[in-house]
């Protein structure tokens, strides 16, 4: 029920982003999620994509400096409430999100939260238990 998410460390200056993208796309890995957090310094891009071992060889190969981290996707209504009735869940089982970024799925019905969370495991079963969707990574992947 993990999914494997690819952080990509990149200076904050113009045309690294555009490096990285042309890279994954001249291998032929789509893009399902991302998220880009910055400082004045450096920034750290967060990515989900159809082919994780591929897209971090390829990033590798390129020179950035990449790492993988496990991470939990969610399924849930896209409606005003449906992410803080996830939040609610959590909170009550003291489990912390260090961070999250979501998207729409194509049908607009749901959307998909990926959570970084301290307790993976934990937080899995404990949003099971709540009749909670959490996706498989070969799900997210093909999204």
């Amino acid at each position: 029920m993990k999914v494997i998410q690819i952080s990509v460390f990149l200076e904050n200056r113009a045309g690294r982003l555009a490096e990285v993208t042309k890279a994954l796309a001249e291998a032929d890995i789509n893009i399902r999620a991302l998220s880009l957090a910055d400082t004045s310094d450096f920034g750290i891009l967060r990515l989900i994509v159809n082919n994780t071992e591929k897209a971090f060889e390829v990033l590798k190969d390129n020179g950035f400096t990449v790492g993988k981290t496990e991470v939990i996707a969610v399924e849930v209504p896209d409606r005003p409430g449906g992410l803080a009735a996830i939040m609610d869940i959590l909170a009550k089982e003291d489990i912390n999100v260090e961070y999250m970024y979501a998207f729409v799925q194509q049908s607009g019905a749901n959307a998909v939260i990926l959570f970084r969370i301290n307790e993976l495991d934990k937080a899995v079963d404990v949003l099971t238990k709540n009749g909670v969707s959490v996706l498989p990574g070969e799900k997210v992947y093909q999204l």
